[in-house]
């Protein structure tokens, strides 16, 4: 379980999204208002963002509470980006692999996170971590569902997936191979948002002076803020927000995840 959040837009300070609203992502991590499992997000916590000129994102990930990281306030006052992923963390299973189970996860341009938890893990996924290449799964940065989930996003995505479809796919497949799991997800790329509403609370902003947050709650009390609903696909540019729902997996033909990242769907 955790709190997190991604924007894009205008440049901003880290800060002036993640720390200074009165109910920022920094407050989150003790003081959730809308959080159904868990209450303080302890385990973790990470943001990553672009500079401009380059499409690989910085990430700053910690293994312990936001609130205790004594750089982290003064790297949020001064780091500038139009376009971040952040997350703070309360572990499904504590003490699994410390930093590198914090998101945001990251390849290449993407930076990635997962809000929930999968039922009956590890053994419910098995059947679906075998479709993925040896190679993927002796790289995986972590021991615990969210680096799983992430890999087969990720597997999706070099296959050649649009962000939107990746991520549907993905928690269509892991819902069905582990019925009652929590598969908030929340994907960049720097230029786009994509996430999915499925178990847990998911907000969006779009905010009349430029740019989009999406967000596990609102960090503040302006009334623009609105919920996505439960089952729901969303995908958002600076200006726009486009809500799909998503169907049970016995409802929908489930695309398995290609057997390799090189290898074009057929």
């Amino acid at each position: 379980m955790c709190r997190h959040l991604a924007y894009v837009g205008p440049d901003e300070p880290l800060g002036r999204l993640l720390v200074a609203p009165p109910h920022a992502l920094y407050r989150q991590s003790w003081a959730p208002r809308r959080q159904r499992y868990g209450t303080v997000n302890a385990d973790g916590f990470g943001v990553g963002w672009y500079a401009d000129g380059d499409p690989v994102p910085a990430r700053y990930r910690r293994a312990g509470p936001i609130w205790a990281d004594q750089s982290f306030a003064d790297l949020a006052r001064v780091v500038r980006t139009g376009a971040l992923l952040a997350a703070v963390r309360d572990a499904t299973l504590a003490g699994a692999d410390a930093e590198a189970a914090a998101a945001p996860f990251a390849a290449e341009t993407w930076l990635f996170s997962h809000n929930g938890a999968v039922a009956g893990w590890p053994g419910s996924l098995a059947p679906v971590a075998a479709t993925l290449p040896p190679e993927e799964l002796l790289a995986l940065e972590a021991r615990n569902d969210s680096a799983l989930v992430w890999a087969l996003v990720l597997n999706r995505l070099r296959a050649g997936d649009e962000e939107g479809r990746a991520l549907a796919d993905t928690v269509l497949e892991v819902a069905a191979a582990a019925p009652g799991s929590r598969l908030n997800l929340l994907l960049t790329g720097g230029e786009t948002i994509a996430a999915t509403a499925w178990g847990d609370t998911l907000w969006y902003l779009a905010r009349p002076g430029g740019g989009t947050v999406v967000a596990s709650e609102p960090y503040d009390d302006d009334p623009h803020w609105q919920e996505v609903p439960d089952r729901t696909l969303l995908t958002a540019s600076r200006t726009d927000v486009l809500l799909t729902p998503m169907k049970e997996p016995s409802d929908h033909a489930l695309a398995p995840a290609p057997a390799s990242a090189k290898e074009p769907r057929t």
